[in-house]
């Protein structure tokens, strides 16, 4: 009976500890240098230090509630991805200051799309027409092309 408890319990240790190694194994992987010299990681900090004096405060609640559904352990790091999308978005534009068009804009293309449901319903109780952003939605996160940011300057432009 012993035997039995002690290998019940050494299963659950090695499950833990290989969900956890997942998860390290993942941000060790955003954290290695790509071609430019910098990470995935590298790259969300320099649009959050670039665009923080962009934000009001009207901003930054909104994009609390857009991620309030993201679950409390997993919070900061959605906020920091997906504000960073927003920083790099406004900087491609070159707007003064975060713009709503531009914080919905960032927060379709850095989530994955089953994260849409939630921002339709939320635009809709809000009151802000969702026309201008059905080509983001019709993208998913797996769907994007390589040069995605150069078809949306040109189509911007």
């Amino acid at each position: 009976m012993i035997s039995l408890i002690i290998i019940m319990w050494g299963c659950l240790l090695i499950g833990l500890m290989a969900i956890g190694g997942y998860f390290m194994f993942r941000k060790f992987l955003k954290r290695l240098p790509k071609e430019d010299g910098r990470s995935i990681m590298d790259w969300e900090e320099y649009y959050l230090e670039k665009t923080i004096h962009k934000w009001s405060q009207a901003e930054k609640d909104f994009l609390e509630e857009l991620i309030s559904p993201v679950p409390e352990l997993f919070r900061d790091v959605a906020r920091q991805r997906i504000a960073s999308k927003i920083g790099e978005l406004s900087i491609q534009k070159n707007d003064e200051k975060i713009t709503r068009s531009t914080l919905i804009e960032g927060y379709i293309l850095a989530t994955p799309k089953r994260d849409h449901k939630f921002l339709r319903k939320k635009l809709k109780e809000k009151n802000i027409d969702i026309t201008p952003y059905e080509p983001f939605f019709q993208q998913s996160k797996d769907d994007y092309e390589e040069n995605w940011e150069a078809k949306y300057k040109q189509k911007k432009s």
